[in-house]
């Protein structure tokens, strides 16, 4: 399945860190940057997600909310946000059934690296779906797709 620019993203209600659950809908009228990524500590995404967490204010400036989505259970996405001091959630989406319906699972089930946009309203402003995963989106692209899913 893939989620287009300009379709209603999907509900979701996962567990994560901070012993709490996570609901889209928990953030309706702000701006969400939903990050899909493969796993906690892991060389690319400890450098993805720090880099995002040290650049938070630029989308705190915005008000928008960064959620990040692995198969890891909370268990391991609590030590590796404390690790980390990340402060955005980190969301367990253990069966994948979050990914799937965002269509970041690729060739055999394996998660990519994904970023998603969603306005105030709940559209899809911006999607990107790494097909090697290898790489991440920087914030400055992040924040312009934010200022620009926020005039929309």
């Amino acid at each position: 399945m893939t989620l287009a620019i300009g379709a209603k993203a999907p509900e979701f209600t996962l567990p994560g860190t901070g012993d709490k659950r996570y609901s889209l809908s928990d953030y309706a009228g702000k701006t969400v940057v939903l990050v899909f990524y493969p796993g906690d500590d892991t060389p690319v995404c400890t450098k993805q997600l720090n880099s995002y967490n040290n650049d938070l204010g630029e989308f705190e400036q915005l008000d928008a909310q960064v959620l990040a989505v692995s198969a890891q259970d909370v268990s391991s996405h609590d030590k590796f946000s404390e690790k980390h001091g990340f402060k955005f959630p980190l969301l367990a989406d253990t069966d994948k059934a979050v990914a799937g319906l965002y269509g970041t699972l690729g060739p055999l089930g394996f998660p990519r690296r994904s970023v998603f946009i969603i306005d105030g309203k709940g559209v899809v402003r911006y999607a990107h779906r790494a097909i090697a995963g290898l790489t991440f989106r920087p914030v400055a692209e992040l924040v312009e797709a934010v200022k620009a899913a926020s005039t929309s």
